[in-house]
């Protein structure tokens, strides 16, 4: 009598059209056909974002693989597996039962299975006199060799779009690093800037162009999201090159003119560091001058603890960040930026001194438009020091914290 192979499944499981249309697919598998499990389960990790299945039920799936004794599964012959939960579970590096059936579920509606359950839903073979299997229950993989081209199809379409999603961000990391450079020479150098039927435009007005692009950037983002971004970006930088080099036709500058230029320009690179923050005039004369709090000993914070808390100014710096030095010459560029006059950044070194002055122009920075004034959040910082108040030790923790809760975030 032909044996009959069971098509609902035991016990309270529904049957769905999804789960007939995957029998259906199984038994129309070609029997000339061919795969490698191994290969073929690779793909199936490979796009299983498409497939709508977790990296857990992916190793219900390779357990299963295993109780397979061939490496090939073929159109002919049975492909049906039936390992007891106990023994599932010990390939699933101990998986709960409770949780094996939820992953098992997971598969079966995937399609990448069909459950072939017995009458009393035990999973076993019935073996005849030669002791060939006769009748198997349990787990069906006839759909990974009907579908090996699909999944080879969609690993191939996931791995593409991650390609293209690496692309897209190089290129937005490359344009963010031109255009942080870029306004920094351009301010450093005096080059005009000018803008079709307007007057002359300010470079901090470049510059809070290129921050409202970048603050819009997502912490997790698709290929479609970043692409407009990238040709924002992209279309900035063309500007502001394009303004750099009239400029440079404009003076008939050569290459070896405007290297001897930058060396006798950065003889010395970072003239702050070089002067004592003092009273500015006038005040000697005064009988009882006003006595300075005392500030954190230069250095108290680790340059890399800063640089972690703020690596958006990483983006300004000529040759990286190395050491204060470096970092303190990046400040004073960045503070040209974001609008802060000399009179508000001179106040904020004598009091707070250079390093912290310079650390707190960082976190402005970082924060992006939701500081609306620089210029005046700094003086309020500076007022705090003045009378005491002030201490950078909580503003590094906030941005550092700020940071990590948007990782997890991600």
């Amino acid at each position: 009598m032909q044996p009959h192979n069971p098509t609902t499944p035991f016990g309270r499981r529904s049957l769905t059209l999804a789960h007939v249309a995957s029998q259906m697919a199984a038994t129309a598998r070609p029997p000339e056909k061919v795969v490698h499990k191994w290969k073929i389960y690779q793909a199936i990790c490979a796009a299983r974002p498409r497939l709508g299945v977790s990296e857990r039920s992916l190793s219900v799936l390779n357990a299963l693989l295993t109780f397979h004794p061939e490496t090939a599964l073929t159109g002919e012959g049975d492909l049906i597996v039936f390992p007891s939960n106990r023994q599932l579970s010990l390939r699933a590096h101990g998986m709960p039962s409770s949780t094996l059936r939820r992953h098992l579920a997971v598969l079966v509606d995937a399609g990448l299975i069909v459950r072939r359950d017995s009458p009393n839903g035990k999973r076993y073979a019935r073996k005849d006199d030669a002791g060939e299997i006769e009748l198997a229950f349990g787990f069906d993989l006839s759909p990974l060799v009907v579908r090996s081209e699909e999944f080879e199809s969609l690993a191939t379409a996931v791995e593409t779009e991650a390609r293209a999603l690496k692309l897209v961000r190089e290129r937005i990391t490359l344009c963010r690093r031109d255009l942080a450079k870029m306004i920094a020479t351009g301010i450093e150098e005096g080059v005009p800037t000018r803008r079709a039927g307007q007057g002359p435009a300010d470079w901090q007005e470049v510059h809070a162009a290129f921050r409202a692009i970048v603050d819009q950037i997502p912490r997790t983002a698709t290929r479609q999201e970043l692409e407009p971004i990238a040709e924002e970006l992209s279309q900035l930088a063309d500007d502001v090159l394009n303004l750099l080099e009239t400029y440079v036709k404009s003076k008939n500058l050569s290459a070896n003119e405007s290297q001897t230029e930058r060396h006798i320009q950065n003889s010395n690179p970072n003239p702050f560091t070089d002067l004592e923050p003092g009273l500015p005039d006038g005040r000697a004369a005064e009988p009882e001058p006003k006595p300075q709090p005392s500030r954190v000993a230069e250095g108290a914070y680790p340059l890399g603890m800063v640089l972690n808390a703020c690596p958006d100014i990483i983006d300004y710096a000529k040759d990286g960040i190395s050491n204060w030095r470096d970092f303190l010459a990046t400040a004073a560029v960045v503070r040209s930026m974001l609008g802060i006059s000399p009179s508000a950044w001179e106040e904020a070194q004598t009091v707070m001194g250079e390093t912290q002055a310079a650390v707190v122009v960082a976190c402005i920075l970082q924060r992006g438009t939701a500081i609306r004034s620089a210029g005046g959040y700094l003086r309020g910082l500076t007022g705090k020091a003045e009378v005491g108040e002030f201490s950078l030790g909580p503003i590094l923790m906030s941005q550092i914290n700020s940071r990590l809760h948007e990782k997890r975030r991600a």
